[in-house]
Formats: structure tokens, C-alpha cells, sequence
């Protein structure tokens, strides 16, 4: 019996990653798929371009049941970006914004970056939310100060494998900065620029909220790959995001995906508290046509890590929000890959 498409893809569906415990549809990890008659070649996006002996066990075995007679596996790297790359050795950059403080947008961003790292691609994070820095302690080299090469270039801080770079090691603790929008413009050029990053897969920036010179800033200084939005369930933050949506538009920034945090509290007996309202993301994303990356629900160990300097994918890889998060940097590579495809030129 000839297998459909349809059919290999639903059973690819049934293959659970087995850290992740999601799908390989779900997590972007079937990158393509080929029926011919009865037999079926899959190619799987996987972070470092390798998978488990398992893992393609598992593939075969789905679709030897779905009625293939032959199954041909091809792994590849997961993250496919264009060739002209936005920074010396830095192959993309993914901002993270959200419109509106207060929406744990820098613990997403944190939380993304390490989860990326931990799967073997070389990171960088740049805290671009120059008023109110917190990323130096979120990866726990707060009060640590930034050093400069014998070129006068500044070399970043390194923790939990991600590259750090934060205007918070650079002032006293504590000292409330005045800067107006040239300074922050040339700052940023600074932080971006004079940077000696290396060898990068990814540069995460973590901006500031609101849409003002920052934003307007990283749009002028370099091409970014992507935008993630992070917003709350409930309208007063849905109102914010739209009009960060609104200025990445304006400014030309391919939007990825949204992630919804503090989604749900997680109850005792296994069911869900939904404190911020239901279904916020979703409906805002069916509006604008893009995918929720991920529904992070609120924890105390959520926040605990971010005060601690440790990441929650990095100190509590098994934890109920940690596992999301994980699968959202998951999801992110395979958005990369496609806004990758969607970006080259026509034949």
C-alpha cells in the first residue's frame, strides 16, 4: 500500500523527542519530507547536526508502521541562516522585545540563550535594555567588570556557554544613567560593534521596552535575523505588543513568533491556574499570522533562577518552565531556518 505525505507526516507526529517530550513536527525538526510508493525520506533539523541512534530508530519505526517498506534518514543542521552575516563571525541576530516591562521578557531572552548554548551552538547575548540592565545578573557576572583587548576592543563576559555583554559591567552599581538618544546610539554602536564576539551562530539581543532609540537603533545599525515577541495573557500587555508588532514592521524586522509568559500557575494536583487571563497569545497571534514559540507558565523556581545567575534550562533542566523554554529555542532554529529559505532570492 502506497503511503501519502499526509500519513508520514502524521506519523513523524506520534515520535516524541525524548528530552523535550514533544513532537518532531511540533518542535520544526522534520525539515522535509519525501513519499515515493512505499518509501519515505525524512530529513531531521537537529542542533549540532546529529541525532541518537534512537531517535532515528524511533523515525523508522513510526513509519515502517504507517506502512513504508524503506525509510531513509537524513540529519541536518538545524539552524540554516543567510550567508551575508549582520556582524563579523556573528551568523544572525535574534531580538527579543516586547513593548512593555514588566513581562519577564529579559528572563525569556536569558532563558533562550542558554537553552540555544546548551544545545552546542556558539551564543552571544547583548543587553541592549541600557536604563534598566539585568543580564549580567541573570547569567551571574554581576559586578564583574568588561576588559578590552590591546585594540581597545571589549571583550565579553562568559557564563553557562553564553557570551555576555551588558552596560552594567561597564558602570558603578547602581548609577542611574541620564543618556539622551545620541549617546544611546553610540553606545550601542559601541556595544555591537567593538565587541569582540567571535565566532558566533547566534547574537540574542535583549531590548528595553517600549519602541524608542534603541530599537530604531539596532534596526539602523545591523540587519536582524529575527524578532521574538514575549507578552503576558491579559489585553493591558497585548495592547504594548501590538505596538512593538506595529514598529518591527515599520522598521523591517522579520517577526518570528510570540512566547506568552506567566501563562498559567501550575496547581498541586496537576491542573492550571490561568492568573493573567486564557488564550491572550493565541488570539493576538491568529490576528497577525505568526506562532506562539511557547507558553512559559509562572514558578517560583522561574524566578529564583533569574535572582540566583543562573539560567532555570541551565540550573533546573527538567522543571515544568525550564522544558518549555527548551522547546521553544527548539522551535526558534526551525523559524530561523524558514525566514532563511523566505529571504532568498527567486530564481
Amino acid at each position: 500500500m502506497d503511503l501519502s505525505r499526509e500519513q508520514a507526516l502524521a506519523a513523524l507526529g506520534q515520535v516524541k523527542d525524548p528530552v523535550l517530550g514533544a513532537d518532531l513536527v511540533d518542535l520544526g525538526m522534520v525539515g522535509g519530507v519525501e513519499v515515493d510508493g512505499s518509501r519515505a525520506e525524512v530529513v531531521l533539523n537537529v542542533p549540532g547536526g546529529e541525532a541518537s541512534g534512537a531517535l532515528r530508530d524511533a523515525v523508522v519505526d513510526a513509519l515502517r508502521s504507517a506502512g513504508a517498506s524503506h525509510v531513509g534518514v537524513v540529519v541536518a543542521e538545524a539552524l540554516r541562516l543567510p550567508s551575508q552575516a549582520p556582524l563579523p563571525g556573528v551568523a544572525g541576530i535574534v531580538a527579543i522585545g516586547s513593548g512593555k516591562g514588566g513581562v519577564g521578557k529579559s528572563t525569556v531572552a536569558a532563558n533562550l540563550a542558554a537553552a540555544l548554548a546548551a544545545e552546542g551552538l556558539s551564543i552571544g547575548m547583548l543587553d541592549a535594555d541600557i536604563y534598566g540592565p539585568s543580564q549580567g545578573k541573570m547569567f551571574g557576572v554581576e559586578g564583574r567588570r568588561l576588559m578590552a583587548d590591546d585594540q581597545k576592543n571589549i571583550v565579553p563576559l562568559k557564563n553557562h556557554g553564553v557570551k555576555v555583554i551588558s552596560i552594567a559591567n561597564l558602570v558603578e552599581d547602581g548609577q542611574a544613567l541620564t543618556w539622551r538618544g545620541p549617546i544611546l546610539h553610540g553606545t550601542l554602536t559601541q556595544l555591537l560593534k567593538q565587541t569582540v564576539w567571535g565566532e558566533l551562530d547566534l547574537l540574542i539581543v535583549d531590548l528595553p521596552p517600549g519602541t524608542g532609540d534603541v530599537q530604531l537603533s539596532l534596526a539602523q545599525l545591523v540587519t536582524v535575523t529575527g524578532m521574538v515577541l514575549v507578552t503576558t495573557p491579559q489585553e493591558v500587555a497585548l495592547a504594548d505588543v501590538r505596538r512593538a508588532y506595529t514598529m518591527a514592521r515599520k522598521t523591517h524586522v522579520p517577526l518570528l513568533g510570540i512566547v506568552e509568559n506567566m501563562s498559567y500557575y501550575p496547581l498541586p494536583d496537576g491542573g492550571r491556574d490561568y492568573i493573567f487571563g486564557e488564550g491572550g497569545a493565541d488570539r493576538f497571534a491568529a490576528e497577525v499570522d505568526l506562532p506562539v514559540v511557547a507558553r512559559v507558565p509562572i514558578t517560583r523556581a522561574l524566578r529564583e533562577s533569574g535572582d540566583s545567575g543562573a539560567p532555570l534550562v541551565a540550573s533546573a533542566p527538567g522543571d515544568e518552565a525550564s522544558l518549555e523554554l527548551r522547546r521553544a529555542a527548539r522551535r526558534l532554529l526551525s523559524l530561523l531556518a524558514r525566514e532563511s529559505m523566505s529571504s532568498l532570492p527567486m530564481a
